[in-house]
């Protein structure tokens, strides 16, 4: 059976995601996500979306955000990416949008 992973907080998630071994910090462009400064960046078709986890703000939906863990399979590269959704997401390309929905 396998086990289910939930958390309460975005802070939890990040947490726990860092002891599985999602330790870059990814931020978000409009056709890639990138780490160490731009030094990587990953296209739509060079990362994997391991697992992904939604946080309702309680009051504001501007505190709506998702967790990704993102892997590459080319460079062995495990990581974090936070972003909001809805209103406050940022602009993407197509095949982007696809990967991370």
């Amino acid at each position: 059976m396998e086990t289910i992973e939930q958390y309460d907080t975005l802070t939890e998630a990040i947490e726990n995601l860092k002891k599985q071994g999602y330790t870059e910090d990814f931020n978000l462009k409009e056709n890639c996500i990138e780490c160490r400064g731009g030094a990587f960046r990953f296209f739509h078709d060079q990362f994997h979306v391991d697992k992904f986890f939604r946080f309702y703000g309680p009051n504001d939906p501007a505190d709506e955000s998702v967790v990704y863990a993102i892997s590459s399979a080319d460079s062995e590269i495990k990581g974090i990416l936070v972003n909001g959704y809805g209103a406050t997401s940022d602009p993407l390309t197509v095949e982007m949008l696809e990967k991370l929905m």
